[in-house]
């Protein structure tokens, strides 16, 4: 169970063959996150719907559940007090991980599905409360970096109204020059090549490129996007209302709100290198976690 600050998703497997996947917008970030705080609705929710997954996971037979807390958990200053309510309510033991071992785990999910990588690249994980930046080539990871910048902080702080207006881009990009000085600094060090993008925002974009190019889209280890598509498809999303952006074929509701900041983000990784090149991955922390139960390395 990846307990995302946005999304929670369960991933059920026997061996590295998925036999039940769902996600939910739980949402627990929300109303809190930039006070460090999870609200009692944000518990609520989440324990509703750990419950219903426990539920499942149970029925299908698991052996072992491993639900990893992410941004939102650790930055909450009651995060002791959400974890205690969750074993009580469900029996749910979940382990809060930094940002550096939520940048590993992603790493692994990415590789256990993409295997080798020729080239340097950059590999990004847009998430409510965090973003991950693992820059990797063929013998490992080279740098990792997680900043508190996520996806639901930055329409909290920043996007007010929708469409989104022009000087709140300006304040997001700001907001992101001032932030990811580290980044920009690993970038020109390293100079990766390709830019992967990891599940969330990307697998929604990849597949609202595919149904423009009459391309079946096939969620899997990898799924496809070019740049040209993506400044395309990013450039009609940030001029449209909500339900314009829910108008376009392929767009779902989970995605539809934090895409817009999703697409400022990766528009200015986009603009700030000589990247060419993008790939998708559907694999992310889940997988990375699985992959790591399967090899018999600790969590």
């Amino acid at each position: 169970m990846d307990l995302g600050t946005n999304t929670f998703h369960l991933l059920v497997s026997e061996g590295s063959l998925a036999v039940y996947e769902e996600r939910r917008p739980v949402r627990i970030g929300m109303g809190g996150i930039n006070n460090n705080m999870i609200t009692e609705q944000g518990i609520g929710r989440a324990v509703a719907c750990l419950k219903d997954y426990k539920e499942k996971s149970d029925l299908l037979g698991s052996a072992g559940i491993f639900a990893i807390g992410t941004s939102a958990f650790r930055s909450a200053v009651n995060a002791a007090q959400v974890v205690e309510t969750i074993r009580s309510e469900t029996g749910i033991d979940v382990k809060i991980i930094s940002g550096e071992m939520e940048a590993e785990l992603i790493y692994d999910g990415i590789r256990s599905g993409l295997g080798s990588l020729e080239e340097v690249s950059m590999m990004v994980d847009i998430g409510g409360g965090s973003v991950e930046f693992i820059i990797a080539d063929k013998s490992g990871i080279i740098r990792r970096i997680s900043l508190e910048t996520g996806g639901q902080r930055l329409m909290e702080l920043f996007q007010k109204n929708d469409p989104i207006l022009s000087e709140e881009i300006i304040a997001v990009e700001n907001h992101l020059e001032k932030n990811l000085v580290e980044v920009l600094k690993a970038i020109e060090l390293y100079r990766p090549e390709i830019l992967i993008g990891s599940s969330g925002s990307f697998d929604t974009l990849s597949e609202i490129w595919c149904r423009r190019n009459k391309i079946i889209y096939e969620p899997g280890p990898e799924t496809p996007l070019t740049v040209e598509g993506f400044y395309e498809i990013s450039g009609e999303l940030l001029n449209l209302d909500r339900s314009g952006r829910m108008a376009i074929p392929g767009m779902i509701e989970l995605r539809v709100d934090m895409i817009v900041v999703g697409c400022i983000l990766i528009r200015f990784l986009l603009q700030k290198t000589n990247i060419k090149r993008l790939r998708v991955s559907s694999y992310s922390l889940k997988e990375g976690v699985r992959w790591r139960v399967m090899s018999g390395i600790p969590l």
